[in-house]
């Protein structure tokens, strides 16, 4: 079953070559079959092609025609060595490449940069609202929206066979730690406090690891693509914030795998959780695919007082799972209003209709993310 994508790559192949980011499973290859026609495919998964290219990367310009326009290198971070090749190829006879890898870490580490203009950099995620006509809320919440696993008939399997995937093949095989057991523990702690802020000494604690290997650890899921951190608001009347970011995993589904949460209530905590989880992905997956540069940041001041998203600097944006919001779910963004003038105060549920309380518009989720997609939630 091919459900399309909103990322255009044809449309920015026409301008120039693309270096598509994104981790595993997230589609990148079926979209390249779907929008683009390639003259020549290298998949340096495939240990044949990855070893004829390693043992010589010349390959590449000598299977250059004059009728050539356009090369496709899946998981460039293997090999980031063959960037030379590439950089040399733009440069001197306008070939365009569409490069894709699933870590940013070996790329960023390359002595070539592609990064320096000669290529646009995109990112691909899981399945996005608008993408899927008949989105399943329940079904992401538990087993979120990677394609292979969203429509698989055994989800919660294929999840944790991800995980272990991600742990073989991203990490040991990248050797981007040696200590694959404390980076295991890590991963599991670092899932339990996924939306949470974070408090590295505590995670440290509980994974068995130095707080300077959490730092590290942290900056390793975010190079691997398995998350972003999402930083305070430090702006306003009001300094009194807290300074420390939050984490969120790319995926609801695998933040689930790794903390064992197959089942829950939607009264639990991790479905409201969950909850959040799937507005911030939606948020930063519009940011990317529509290149829009407003920051996306929360705020929380020392009386715990916290409101889950601002825009830019004009939009604040609390998420509950409630099926009714009262005044209590309010006061974050009440909070908030008394630091720094809002263009909308915004208070996401899951309640049947829209209304407003106050200076607070209560938006339910599907309407919310149908604004969102439209462009009605830029700043």
């Amino acid at each position: 079953m091919h459900i399309p994508r909103i990322l255009p790559i044809k449309k920015e192949l026409e301008r120039k070559s693309l270096l598509l980011l994104g981790p595993r499973q997230t589609g990148k290859s079926t979209l390249i079959r779907h929008q683009v026609r390639a003259d020549h495919v290298y998949n340096l998964l495939h240990a044949d092609v990855f070893q004829r290219l390693s043992a010589r990367p010349s390959l590449i310009r000598e299977s250059l025609t004059p009728k050539t326009k356009l090369f496709v290198i899946d998981e460039i971070q293997k090999l980031p060595s063959l960037m030379d090749e590439v950089h040399s190829m733009i440069e001197e006879h306008r070939i365009r490449f569409l490069l894709t890898g699933s870590s940013a870490r070996k790329i960023k580490r390359s002595h070539t940069s592609l990064l320096g203009g000669r290529a646009a950099i995109r990112r691909l995620f899981p399945f996005v609202f608008p993408e899927l006509n008949d989105f399943n809320l329940t079904r992401v919440l538990h087993f979120g929206s990677i394609p292979s696993i969203y429509l698989s008939r055994h989800p919660w399997q294929d999840l944790k066979d991800y995980v272990g995937t991600y742990l073989k093949e991203e990490i040991l095989a990248e050797a981007l730690t040696r200590k694959i057991e404390s980076f295991s523990r890590f991963l599991v702690t670092a899932a339990v406090s996924n939306t949470r802020i974070l408090n590295f000494e505590e995670i440290g604690r509980d994974a068995q690891v130095p707080s300077r290997t959490v730092r590290e650890y942290f900056k390793l899921l975010e190079d691997t693509l398995m998350g972003s951190l999402l930083e305070p608001f430090r702006k306003g009347k009001s300094r009194k914030t807290v300074a420390k970011a939050k984490f969120y995993f790319f995926d609801i589904g695998v933040a689930n795998a790794l903390t064992d949460q197959k089942e829950f209530s939607e009264h639990s905590d991790v479905f409201g959780r969950a909850f959040e989880h799937l507005i911030f992905n939606e948020l930063n997956a519009f940011r990317h695919y529509y290149d829009k540069s407003f920051p996306l940041t929360f705020w929380q001041n020392y009386s715990r007082q916290e409101v889950d998203f601002i825009l830019g600097d004009s939009i604040a944006i609390e998420v509950k799972s409630t099926q009714l919001a009262h005044e209590k779910h309010l006061k974050g963004l009440r909070a908030i209003a008394d630091t720094m003038k809002l263009k909308r105060a915004i208070l996401v549920t899951r309640d049947p209709q829209k209304r407003k309380v106050g200076n607070v518009q209560i938006i339910p989720w599907h309407m919310f993310l149908e604004d969102l997609w439209a462009g009605r939630m830029v700043p």
